[in-house]
């Protein structure tokens, strides 16, 4: 069985025409090539999976370089479940051969940063009333509970915060097109993460209706 899936990187969006002439907004995604760095049996570690490295890193330490065995010097280390793992061995190199055009897939990266933000961006609080003499409750968040009961804050309550750089998955996204000469991945519609960002990208688990 093969790999679910392969990591990649997000390079922005563009628009591509389909053979009817339809528009379509799709983000272009830098897909592997991941080379398999482990496989992990249910013997010894107790779950099967294949270890994969992407990306180039300047420095790696002593232990890192002695698990890679000279395979590269790699960015990241992620592991993709697989049913039997006798299809691959230490040192393969997967590419976009995985996916074909017309497949769906969960892309899932790093939502960008916003930093701190208010109850207006973050949570759509829709402020106070802008009249009345009201000069600074515009964007303000308002009570967050009752005094008497339950006389505290609730864990979870909708605040002011930190926003955005969390873990997002985009699920049941369509693969439009695929350039396998540069490595290109055309996923249809928009790709968690920032320009540069890494992506998983995988078949998607709830398989919607292919167009």
């Amino acid at each position: 069985m093969p790999l679910e899936g392969l990591l990649g990187r997000k390079l922005g969006m563009t628009q591509v025409f389909d053979k009817s002439g339809q528009i379509h907004a799709v983000t272009v995604v830098e897909a592997g090539p991941v080379v398999v760095t482990q496989m992990k049996s249910i013997e010894k570690e107790g779950y099967a999976a294949v270890q994969v490295g992407y990306g180039v890193r300047k420095r790696l330490n002593k232990p890192m370089r002695g698990h890679l065995k000279k395979l590269g010097d790699f960015r990241l280390l992620r592991e993709f479940r697989v049913a039997g793992y006798d299809a691959y061995s230490v040192g393969d190199k997967v590419g976009l051969e995985l996916f074909a055009e017309g497949d769906l897939v969960d892309v899932v990266g790093v939502s960008r940063g916003r930093g701190f933000a208010g109850g207006v961006r973050r949570w759509n609080f829709h402020g106070g009333p802008k009249t009345h003499g009201q000069s600074d409750r515009h964007r303000a968040p308002g009570s967050i509970g009752s005094g008497t009961t339950p006389g505290r804050v609730y864990k979870g309550q909708h605040m002011a915060g930190h926003m955005g750089a969390v873990q997002v998955t985009s699920k049941n996204l369509r693969v439009i097109a695929k350039d396998e000469a540069k490595g290109l991945l055309l996923i249809e519609g928009a790709v968690p993460g920032a320009t540069n960002g890494t992506v998983r990208i995988r078949r998607a688990k709830k398989q919607g209706k292919k167009k």
